[in-house]
């Protein structure tokens, strides 16, 4: 972990934040505050940055799979785990979104803190910018999360999906609704300067 390291508090849990992982913040905060997760699920946290999700998932989940493309994210995430009393439930993979998984994998609850900021000039190439970085629409990952998503869920399981409405929530409703899922505002925070937070939620329809 890197001097520069951040300490980030939730709760009863604590978490060291290298200057090369998203630092948890509004967003992150609000999908914690509304994660349930049942006894016995088995848990995917997308972009797992510190690990503060899959880590509190992780008290009740029976295991939770975290993955990152940022390979600081990820060693920052185990260290973590290990700190919080997490470490025996979880797995840390670096890869992007699906990839590292063949297509009989399944979870109960996928979780993705997405990056969803548009950004017009890009210029920071930053690992850490991965975390945020949504590109021109600010829907890159979100699509291809939503487009991918359902073919690695369980049958009853479900999605929470962090994203702001600079990224257009009636297009991830309208995709998700292409794909099947039906889906619906869990919790939403608004910001400043005109930004809104919405955690959504999607399942299968039946």
């Amino acid at each position: 972990m890197s001097s520069r390291s951040k300490r980030v508090f939730f709760k009863d849990y604590v978490f060291s934040v290298d200057e090369n992982v998203y630092e948890p913040a509004e967003d992150s905060f609000l999908f914690a505050e509304n994660l349930v997760v049942a006894g016995g699920e088995r848990v995917l946290d997308l972009g797992t940055g510190s690990g503060i999700l899959g880590i509190i998932a992780a008290e009740k989940a029976c295991e939770v799979v975290a993955v990152d493309m940022n390979p600081f994210a990820v060693r920052c995430a185990k260290a973590n785990a290990v700190v919080n009393d997490a470490r025996s439930k979880m797995v840390f993979i670096v890869g992007d979104l699906f990839k590292p998984f063949d297509e009989n994998v399944r979870f109960d609850l996928i979780l993705f803190n997405a990056p969803y900021l548009p950004i017009v000039n890009d210029t920071d190439k930053s690992l850490s910018a991965i975390a945020w970085n949504g590109g021109r629409t600010g829907r890159d990952l979100i699509d291809r999360f939503i487009g991918e998503v359902f073919g690695y869920l369980n049958l009853n399981g479900r999605v929470l999906l962090m994203q702001s409405n600079l990224a257009g929530l009636d297009a991830s409703v309208t995709r998700f609704a292409s794909f099947g899922m039906c889906v619906w505002v869990l919790a939403q925070c608004r910001l400043p300067f005109f930004e809104t937070l919405f955690l959504l939620e999607a399942r299968l329809a039946k």
